[in-house]
């Protein structure tokens, strides 16, 4: 896929890598490298030159075997570095332009990570669906990213992109006077083998629910967040699950982090109507970004756990169970982390799928809005029910090691192609930096597809 030619804001010293991979012999790792060597020296990409980075520098050649196979590895740098040795993520947030970060859970081993990247004006990426995380790096690095022109990105694989690009997809949808007052996100797994999770993910949700005390004490110690206006009451809570026939799914509503990370877009939007500017951005990049988001109508938003049949929602109601009652105390977070494929009834195992259970699985995600057909006359209290459904839809790969790196490898593409038309820095949500540009696009051309189902009055 072509990529536009932009400036790119000054920079502290000369960078000798485009893009730096740490834990690139990590098991979703190794998944990025392979999609980021399809575009290494590829005609019009940006990836010229690439490292990988981690603690072993003999895994790191196998994992470049293995993601290069069955080609001969090319030549491509490894660089020892540890989360533990700041010294060693120094020396790499100095050579990068970007370091993408796949070493999980994030909240255990990323701020090393982001600390050295702010330091040196590095762009940073990763693949973390961790709340208490983002919100804390927000928290303690975001003025400092902003003064040193680094750009730092969580939840840029499917926690959080498909959520957020398909958030914006769906809102744009709503023509004229009407918005959307919530919006649904319906989320079905799908495989003609067995459905396996990354143990990261598991082993983030256990230490997440176990510490969730840390987050909500971070919040409060927060000034609060700014509202978006949108048209008509909140809401009202509904059940845990519903159905929904059009869709024909049962649902169970997820504590998601996409949740969390539109909110945050949102509540930035808010403050700023038209985006954030870029660095160094052009004229017609000012014009389009100011019309991106005069387009956008913010609404409520959650995301559920959708399934044909109400027994397929059972290992999930079963998994919230065990780590809502063990998480509490140390032997159970043990247990949890110890037999991850038997609290999960099978959902969830430390040697992660097979390449075949990769390959065979999808995932679909149906954005349910409901808004009014003139939001004026909600917004002054004239119309309180929604009277219009529309239904949007993302589709794509398996979530953990096929999604997962398509999105993070096209969104480290943008940075390098656009970076001038980015914001100068921050700590930042994926929706608030990449809305406005050709993310949605670059996703469609590999295998992420955004649709338009229907538009009913209800």
């Amino acid at each position: 896929m072509s990529e536009n030619n932009s400036n790119q804001p000054s920079r502290p010293g000369p960078k000798m890598y485009d893009i730096i991979i740490l834990g690139a012999s990590g098991f979703t790792g190794k998944y990025v490298l392979r999609e980021a060597l399809k575009f290494l020296n590829a005609p019009n990409s940006h990836l010229k030159s690439l490292a990988l980075a981690g603690r072993s520098p003999s895994r790191l050649t196998y994992a470049l075997k293995w993601a290069a196979g069955p080609n001969p590895p090319p030549k491509i740098p490894h660089l020892t570095a540890d989360t533990s040795d700041p010294n060693s993520l120094s020396r790499l947030a100095a050579q990068a332009k970007i370091i993408l970060n796949c070493v999980g859970p994030f909240r255990l081993y990323g701020q090393p990570v982001v600390s050295a990247c702010v330091d040196s004006g590095c762009d940073y990426l990763d693949i973390c669906g961790e709340p208490d995380f983002m919100e804390r790096m927000e928290a303690l690095y975001h003025k400092k990213a902003v003064e040193k022109g680094s750009l730092v990105i969580s939840a840029c694989g499917f926690d959080s992109v498909p959520a957020e690009i398909g958030l914006l997809h769906h809102s744009k949808q709503w023509a004229g006077p009407s918005a959307p007052n919530r919006v649904d996100a319906y989320l079905s797994l799908e495989s003609d083998k067995k459905i396996v999770g990354n143990f990261g993910t598991y082993e983030s949700a256990v230490l997440g629910v176990a510490n969730a005390h840390e987050l909500m004490e971070l919040r409060k110690s927060k000034p609060k967040p700014a509202r978006p206006a949108i048209p008509g009451p909140p809401p009202p809570k509904g059940s845990i699950i519903d159905h929904h026939n059009q869709l024909g799914l049962w649902a169970l509503k997820l504590p998601s982090a996409d949740s969390t990370v539109v909110r945050r877009t949102l509540s930035t939007l808010t403050e700023n109507p038209h985006g954030l500017p870029g660095a160094n951005e052009t004229p017609e990049n000012l014009k389009n970004r100011e019309a991106f988001w005069s387009s956008v109508k913010p609404a409520y938003f959650g995301v559920k756990l959708g399934s044909k049949s109400l027994l397929g929602l059972f290992p999930a109601i079963m998994l919230g169970i065990f780590i809502g009652l063990l998480c509490k105390f140390a032997i159970g977070r043990w247990l949890l982390l110890k037999f991850p494929s038997f609290f999960s009834l099978g959902w969830f195992r430390k040697n992660g799928p097979t390449e075949v259970e990769v390959a065979s699985a999808t995932f679909k995600m149906s954005f349910v809005g409901h808004g009014f057909s003139d939001a004026d006359m909600a917004l002054k209290g004239n119309n309180k029910k929604p009277d219009v459904e529309l239904i949007t839809r993302v589709m794509g790969p398996e979530i953990g090691y096929a999604a997962t790196p398509v999105i993070l490898i096209q969104c480290a593409l943008v940075v390098l192609a656009s970076r001038g038309d980015l914001p100068r820095g921050g700590v930042l949500t994926p929706g608030i930096v990449f809305g406005p540009t050709d993310l949605q696009e670059r996703l469609q051309a590999n295998g992420i597809s955004f649709d338009f189902v229907s538009k009913s009055t209800i």
